[in-house]
C-alpha cells in the first residue's frame, strides 16, 4: 500500500509536511514498540513504526533503521525541533488520538505486516 493511501485509510494527520520526496512509496510492513533498542533491532527497513513516544531519539532510531514513516498514537504530538529532524532526514511524521492498539489492528486489516512475516 502506497503511503498517500495509507494516510488518508487512518485518517492521520500529516505532521512533516515539508519533508523531501513523495509520499508515493510502498509501505508493506511496520512494527509498533515503545522501546528503541527494540526498534533498532528488529523494525523493518522502509517500513512504518507506531510508537508513542515522543522525543528525538524516535528520529534517529527510525532513521538509522531505514523506516520511512512514524506515527504518534495516543494523541502525541513532536515539538518542533522533532518535526524539523524528521524533515531533514526525509522522514515523515503522522499522528492520530487512536491507541497504539487500534492503530496497528487497522494497519493489519490495511494488509501492511510485521518485519518477521
Amino acid at each position: 500500500m502506497r503511503l498517500e493511501e495509507l494516510v488518508q485509510a487512518l485518517d492521520l494527520t500529516e505532521l512533516t509536511p515539508a519533508a523531501p520526496g513523495g509520499t508515493d512509496v510502498e509501505i508493506t510492513q511496520g512494527y509498533a514498540s515503545d522501546l528503541l533498542s527494540d526498534v533498532l533491532a528488529h523494525a523493518p527497513a522502509g517500513g512504518v513504526l507506531v510508537t508513542l513516544q515522543v522525543h528525538l531519539n524516535v528520529i534517529a532510531v527510525a532513521s538509522h533503521s531505514g523506516l520511512r514513516a512514524v506515527i504518534f498514537s495516543c494523541g502525541r504530538t513532536p515539538d518542533a525541533e522533532i518535526v524539523e529532524r524528521a524533515t531533514d532526514e526525509g522522514l515523515f511524521l503522522y499522528g492520530t488520538e487512536k491507541d497504539t492498539f487500534d492503530v496497528v489492528g487497522r494497519l493489519y486489516a490495511l494488509g501492511i505486516r510485521g518485519g518477521d512475516s
